[in-house]
């Protein structure tokens, strides 16, 4: 089961920190919490922080297998390529709910004049390409972008400080109604987006070019990456109120927009939405591979003959939700339901048939 095409530690973490930042600085995630959002951030991170030592665990008891490969192992043929094959399309739905993101941003931002599916089909041609290039062009990808998108939240994070923009006044009060509500606005929806979707990687671990998993690089990348969406949670809180935040379409965007004062430079938000394009790309392109590597496993067939017919899928679905506001009440109602289901219970399954076969496979004294 050793794959031929392989890719290096920093590859993977570098993945792994773009895969995270996606559209994620964009809302305010937790904004039941109001102030507190960025404790319910926190909260959402240590709660991903055991999942993710879980994953890894389960990658180093199955080392050569990727995630299909250990449902077939554990769950038998049968079961295990039944789940197998609803991850697949679990892979291709979210990748279908990034392109839509990518849809209505457009429209809502840069072009509002465009047609959607036009701009729609460009994104998933080009994530299509990168997947027909292979494992290394999809891997490559990050280590050009990850720099450039970190630089640009710089530049915008600087400059609002510059503007005395900032304000964490609107911070206080710190656990105003205890830690009920943080928990409550956490659990699970900030586990499930952003950090529970490191699922995926059980699907890229086994690329690795050593066996076992990256356990340095992958719990560094994370790290890194959960204090960079911490501070940004607490930043759009800072600079807009927890009112204005809580109820924004894009709280990112507007608060980029407040340093419209700046003279020098205009039209600031077009560097929010290249960023923006780059995390939610690698998201959608990575899920997308991930569906096109599951379920050419499950086939036996080469990857390439399903790169076209599981695109194809993804842009059809993807104009299935009414308009914007249907897309983010699915993704932010039933869709997390979901991604427990995928997320945790089926990996605790894994994990539990790991110890049992490892525990009968003993011989007995």
């Amino acid at each position: 089961m050793h794959n031929k095409e392989q890719v290096s530690a920093l590859q993977l973490s570098f993945m792994i920190m773009l895969f995270e930042i996606g559209s994620t600085p964009l809302f305010l995630l937790g904004a039941k919490a109001k102030q507190d959002s960025w404790l319910a951030m926190c909260t959402g991170a240590a709660a991903g922080l055991v999942l993710l030592m879980l994953l890894m665990w389960i990658q180093h008891r199955s080392r050569h297998y990727d995630l299909i490969g250990m449902l077939v192992l554990h769950f038998g043929k049968i079961a295990g390529s039944a789940v197998g094959g609803t991850y697949s399309l679990y892979f291709a739905y979210q990748s279908m709910r990034n392109v839509r993101d990518l849809g209505e941003l457009t429209a809502l931002t840069l072009l509002p004049n465009s047609p959607m599916s036009v701009t729609m089909l460009i994104f998933v041609g080009t994530a299509l390409y990168a997947i027909w290039k292979g494992t290394e062009v999809v891997f490559r990808l990050p280590e050009v972008l990850l720099p450039v998108v970190l630089s640009f939240y710089a530049v915008l994070v600087l400059l609002l400080g510059i503007m005395g923009s900032l304000d964490f006044n609107h911070l206080a009060p710190v656990f105003e109604n205890g830690f009920k509500p943080i928990a409550d606005a956490a659990l699970p929806d900030i586990v499930s987006f952003p950090f529970g979707q490191m699922i995926v990687f059980l699907m890229l671990w086994s690329l690795w070019d050593k066996p076992g998993v990256p356990v340095k690089n992958s719990v560094a990348a994370y790290l890194l990456i959960s204090i960079f969406l911490i501070f940004m949670n607490a930043l759009n809180v800072a600079v807009l109120g927890p009112a204005i935040a809580g109820t924004s379409q894009l709280p990112f965007l507007k608060t980029v927009r407040t340093l419209s004062n700046l003279k020098f430079i205009e039209r600031l938000d077009i560097l929010v939405t290249i960023q923006l394009y780059i995390g939610l790309l690698v998201k959608m392109m990575l899920f997308y591979f991930c569906s096109v590597k599951a379920i050419a496993e499950l086939t036996g067939k080469p990857a390439k003959w399903w790169v076209f017919p599981v695109g194809a899928a993804i842009y059809g679905a993807s104009f299935l939700e009414r308009d914007y506001t249907q897309h983010i009440a699915i993704g932010l109602g039933p869709s997390l339901k979901i991604d427990s289901v995928f997320q945790v219970a089926i990996p605790l399954l894994l994990a539990v048939s790991i110890l049992l076969r490892s525990w009968f496979a003993r011989p007995s004294s």
